[in-house]
């Protein structure tokens, strides 16, 4: 299924795009989402009219994500957990724990901004973490992972 881009999407294209992409994946989260919209010849020539206000609102968007990074860069978290008397992990240290331990913080993250390629982190120590604001807008944060007293 081809659909425009409204929006720039990591690994599938820019504002304006036309992408061919799978119909599930069109239907059910870029289109309710708002992120693209099919590719009819309807929506090229409204795409091509609002062009200028859809660059506007990335634009904007992307400098929000940019203030966001600069107040969280550098910023370190500390989670506590349960361990064994070897010291590893009953469980482990999920995004939403570590989302969670953000805004104890002040800070406003969500999970899905948390990037963790290698799953949860299942060891105590000292872990970056990259936290995903926008496609063009990522920033590391250290998580600390201690034993509970």
């Amino acid at each position: 299924m081809e659909v425009i881009l409204l929006e720039p999407i990591q690994n599938l294209g820019e504002l304006g795009d036309l992408v061919k992409v799978k119909p599930g994946y069109a239907r059910n989260y870029l289109i309710p989402q708002g992120k693209a919209a099919p590719a009819t010849e309807e929506n090229r020539a409204r795409l091509e009219q609002d062009r200028k206000e859809l660059e506007s609102a990335a634009t904007t968007r992307l400098g929000q994500a940019q203030r966001r990074a600069e107040a969280l860069a550098g910023l370190k978290l500390e989670i506590a957990r349960k361990t064994t008397e070897e010291g590893t992990l009953f469980g482990s240290v999920s995004p939403a724990d570590i989302a969670e331990a953000a805004s104890a913080q002040g800070f406003e993250l969500t999970k899905a901004e948390i990037v963790l390629p290698e799953g949860p982190l299942k060891a105590i120590g000292e872990h970056s973490v990259a936290v995903s604001l926008h496609p063009d807008v990522t920033v590391t944060i250290e998580v600390s992972v201690v034993p509970e007293p």
